[in-house]
């Protein structure tokens, strides 16, 4: 997996409440086999009319959001179905980090199983920045995941993060990856089970 350290970038804002992972990633898409190819389809039933003409009303169209790397939205983003197809498809969008008030718990945790950085903000912190973000085309932060910092032009606040979590983007662990930071400890744990446990061994295993 992708380490995550610091991200320098435009920031997107979406300006909607309870975009659960339907809207994230329609359903019609998740009949795809492979892991990645998700990201065209991104808030597809909102980037879309009926006819499949670009919406233009849609905020993420919006030339000025072109190459953002940071998603800013309102509360409780990425509720509904577990899907892990959502996080991917904004990671394959280019989104790096999405600020919110709040967070779907299970979309949460999935943001971390796929390089993306999802950060907690109160809702004031929230309001300030969509009005830097609509008043100033082009607004950058830079989030640093070692300092748990965000910077830019007005702002300044530091945000809280499960420390494994953090570990776990910083170095750019997987599931499998964390399960081999801990092979030393299985190995000693098998051969201490082999030698203490001999009974429940069928006899081809004991003492191998």
């Amino acid at each position: 997996m992708e380490k995550l350290q610091k991200v320098m970038g435009k920031v997107a804002a979406l300006d909607r409440m309870n975009v659960d992972t339907d809207q994230i990633i329609p359903k019609q898409f998740l009949k795809r086999i492979e892991r990645t190819g998700f990201g065209e389809f991104l808030f597809f039933d909102w980037k879309y009319n009926d006819d499949g003409t670009i919406n233009e009303d849609f905020e993420l169209n919006q030339t000025r959001y072109a190459g953002s790397c940071i998603l800013l939205t309102r509360d409780n983003f990425g509720s509904g179905s577990s899907r892990e197809h959502a996080p991917w498809a904004i990671r394959e969008a280019g989104f790096r980090v999405i600020l919110a008030p709040s967070f779907a718990d299970i979309f949460y945790n999935n943001c971390f199983k796929n390089s993306i950085l999802p950060i907690v903000i109160s809702k004031d912190r929230t309001d300030e920045l969509f009005c830097l973000v609509l008043k100033n085309e082009g607004y950058s932060l830079e989030i640093d995941l070692v300092k748990r910092s965000v910077t830019g032009q007005g702002v300044e606040f530091s945000f809280e993060i499960d420390d494994f979590k953090r570990k776990v983007l910083l170095e750019g662990l997987d599931d499998i990856s964390q399960t081999l930071e801990l092979e030393a400890t299985i190995e000693n744990y098998e051969k201490l089970f082999k030698n203490e446990r001999q009974w429940v061994l069928p006899d081809e295993c004991k003492n191998s």
